[in-house]
């Protein structure tokens, strides 16, 4: 309904969708994949990993640049390429005993930096100077750097909110002109985790873990993508007014939704 004329602006609110890649999941029963396989599939060379790490920790794009130089002096034509290279965001005070133990599995599986724990770096400090860095460095002519920007893939251990939490981050990417989104997977480790059970990733934590995680750190890497929409709300009030926003809709980059993450 219109406001009479005259009078301050009525509250109102405004959505947005964009469309962000989701991994298809499927059941985690198949054959295993050697380790060490696994672990030459999924690694970011060194130099890159490192370069993000530290551009997080500096919250400055530039902050690993120096693993850019040194790498293309000695030769960057000796690099490695990952083939299917991924992340890993971990909620790790999800799932109980499982969240630590979980943690030190996947550090063991891919180098260490690119694992994530929501407890120290959110995902938007990720997106804006991790990513960031590995967008500098293509755009200084770094090819390993653009191809693993261009290959990157994002595995998600958490629950519903956690997740959503991620999504919410990497979705900002589209907004941003930055795509491609990065395609995201999920290990269930909260208590309904109905996204995880919606996309095929089950609905709980898996009973026989330690293989569990091999097998889907190996089908995220290669999984086929869906897509799904994101809103972001705007909620407008009437001048001089303020309004404390539900929980719902606090800012993403503020607090999770999970309410375990500080």
């Amino acid at each position: 309904m219109d406001s009479p004329p005259g009078s301050e602006s009525a509250t109102r609110v405004a959505a947005r969708s964009s469309v962000i890649d989701s991994l298809k999941g499927c059941t985690l029963a198949g054959v295993g994949i050697p380790k060490e396989e696994l672990r030459k599939k999924i690694t970011v060379p060194q130099y890159l990993r490192l370069a993000m790490k530290e551009a997080i920790e500096a919250k400055d794009v530039d902050g690993g640049r120096r693993h850019f130089e040194a790498t293309h002096v000695a030769g960057a034509e000796t690099v490695e390429l990952a083939e299917a290279p991924l992340v890993v965001f971990i909620n790790s005070r999800s799932g109980g005993r499982h969240g630590p133990e979980l943690k030190a599995r996947l550090q063991d599986l891919m180098g260490a930096e690119q694992v994530y724990d929501l407890s120290i770096v959110k995902p938007h400090e990720f997106v804006e100077y991790g990513l960031g860095c590995l967008e500098k460095f293509a755009r200084l002519g770094d090819s390993c750097a653009k191809e693993t920007r261009e290959k990157l893939r994002v595995v998600v251990a958490g629950g519903d909110g956690t997740v959503g939490w991620v999504l919410g981050c990497l979705g900002q990417l589209h907004v941003q002109g930055r795509d491609p989104v990065l395609p995201t997977a999920v290990i269930p480790l909260g208590t309904g985790n109905d996204l995880s059970r919606s996309f095929g990733w089950g609905g709980s934590f898996p009973f026989n873990w330690k293989s569990a995680i091999k097998r889907t750190l190996d089908r995220a890497s290669n999984g086929p993508t869906c897509r799904l929409d994101s809103w972001n709300i705007l909620i407008s009030m009437p001048a001089g007014e303020k309004m404390e926003a539900p929980y719902s809709l606090k800012w993403t980059e503020e607090i999770s939704l999970d309410q375990v993450v500080k």
